[in-house]
């Protein structure tokens, strides 16, 4: 479940994400610098936003069923955007990398808290993305990309030429991304909070595409 607070920021009530932990450029809980330092080869921004210390790492591990697992795992999606989304327009924004580890938990518990912060953070200008552990993929020139070693979900700032061709299977989505301006808005003045109703938001989001 899903509540509000005065300020109308989003916080978990479900307790099915457990903090291992908290935000860290160098994490130790969930040891990702060899499939960083390898992944670095395929994503040009990668190496200088480590150097930077730009790209942060939270590790939770699941403690739950999945429906409150899906909630806490959105509601650990909306902080990593909101933490990006003034970082984004300053000077290196395109190397601000937010990375929600998700120790023990399902792959499908991220398929539709991706999707609907893709949706809701598209038109700002931001990018989700989600792996598996062990998952494997090719990069745009056929090369082998390393496998991560642990379940988790980046969340970054759009680069404009070359993200909408990721999401051509949601064109709707695609053309939000591709002409996102960040104005400042409150992403959930027409979505109401609680994650059943940003799910069921979701649901109707993909039968339009």
């Amino acid at each position: 479940m899903i509540t509000t607070h005065a300020e109308g920021v989003l916080r978990p009530t479900a307790g099915a994400l457990r903090l291992i932990e908290a935000r860290t450029t160098n994490p130790c809980s969930a040891d990702v610098t060899p499939y960083v330092q390898a992944v670095a080869a395929h994503c040009p921004y990668l190496a200088p936003s480590v150097e930077r210390g730009l790209t942060g790492w939270t590790v939770y591990e699941a403690a739950g069923d999945e429906d409150d697992i899906e909630a806490e795992v959105f509601h650990a999606g909306v902080q990593a955007a909101e933490w990006v989304r003034p970082l984004a327009g300053r000077r290196h924004g395109a190397l601000v990398c937010e990375n929600i580890v998700l120790l023990g938990a399902d792959y499908g518990v991220m398929k539709w808290p991706h999707w609907a912060l893709k949706n809701l953070y598209g038109p700002m200008g931001l990018m989700f993305g989600k792996f598996r552990a062990g998952e494997e993929h090719t990069d745009r020139y056929g090369r082998d990309v390393p496998s991560p070693p642990v379940p988790f979900m980046p969340v970054r700032g759009a680069v404009r030429p070359r993200d909408p061709r990721f999401l051509a299977a949601t064109p709707t989505l695609a053309a939000a991304l591709a002409n996102a301006v960040d104005d400042g808005r409150d992403v959930f003045a027409d979505v109401p909070p609680e994650w059943k109703d940003v799910k069921r938001w979701a649901h109707q989001l993909l039968l339009k595409q």
